[in-house]
């Protein structure tokens, strides 16, 4: 239910706003969405879906001034219990600026929502991007933070703590190059987590191992507005990092393999 509220008063605080805009200037407002399909969700590396299909979508509301808001959603399900839930819902706020002819800043944070979950298992986390383009090439370099948060908490080093131990960051870096002649883009992206091990008090991490890195390379296809995807998504975490979150870290919970195991990942979106 406090889910529920806290969407409602999001959206609340929007639209008024996305409504006078509109008024006043109709081009100055944008709406853009997709649904996605894919062979699974993976969150910086990890499956979140415990390796089986995912159903996503998003929408997001921009303003010619830079500032937007958005939610995004997917199902869930395996490695931890997220409070409960079987589904993930993203609520998405910032502000993007051009900086150059080619660059954009671009700042905002997240606030990652588990529906129908145990209370406390919601957290916060702000990010700052920088995006840039030279040729056919688009790179991006990007920060999170998530400070400490007792959805985040590590309950094995503090049971009864409304804290944690540690904060958390993520560093990533994204590449795309366009192929000449073709609707195909190559695209790759590496990513260091630094943050709080263990499982939160209602199975939500961020960094379940503390420190790991995660990767992935792979392609675009380009169709109207519809675009496929197939990459290879992969982790440094060992199976002795895992040991520690087992049975929660495995597939089915059976306490065998790792859901940060190397995959190929296939999905297909629909923009709109």
């Amino acid at each position: 239910m406090k889910s529920i509220v806290m969407i409602i008063a999001f959206m609340a605080g929007f639209l008024p706003v996305a409504a006078w805009a509109q008024e006043e200037e109709k081009q100055a407002i944008t709406i853009s969405g997709s649904a996605t399909l894919a062979s699974d969700y993976r969150f910086r590396g990890v499956s979140q879906s415990d390796k089986e299909m995912a159903v996503q979508g998003e929408m997001t509301v921009a303003h010619e001034s830079g500032l937007y808001a958005g939610v995004w959603g997917s199902n869930l399900a395996g490695w931890g219990t997220f409070g409960g839930a079987n589904m993930e819902l993203d609520l998405i706020g910032g502000y993007k600026a051009s900086i150059a002819d080619n660059a954009t800043l671009d700042a905002g944070l997240v606030w990652y929502m588990y529906p129908g979950g145990a209370d406390d298992s919601d957290f916060a986390e702000p990010y700052v991007k920088l995006t840039g383009t030279t040729g056919p090439a688009t790179l991006t370099a990007g920060v999170a933070y998530a400070p400490k948060q007792y959805a985040l908490a590590n309950v094995s080093a503090a049971p009864n703590s409304r804290g944690q131990s540690e904060d958390n960051l993520y560093l990533w870096g994204d590449g795309a190059v366009a192929i000449g002649g073709t609707p195909l883009t190559a695209k790759a992206h590496i990513g260091y987590s630094d943050g709080n091990p263990g499982l939160g008090p209602n199975g939500t991490s961020i960094a379940p191992t503390g420190r790991y890195w995660d990767w992935s390379i792979g392609v675009d296809a380009v169709w109207r507005n519809l675009t496929l995807n197939l990459s290879y998504v992969d982790t440094d975490i060992s199976r002795s990092d895992a040991a520690p979150l087992q049975p929660n870290f495995s597939k089915g919970l059976d306490g065998i393999g790792s859901i940060a195991d190397a995959a190929v990942v296939a999905s297909v979106t629909a923009s709109f």
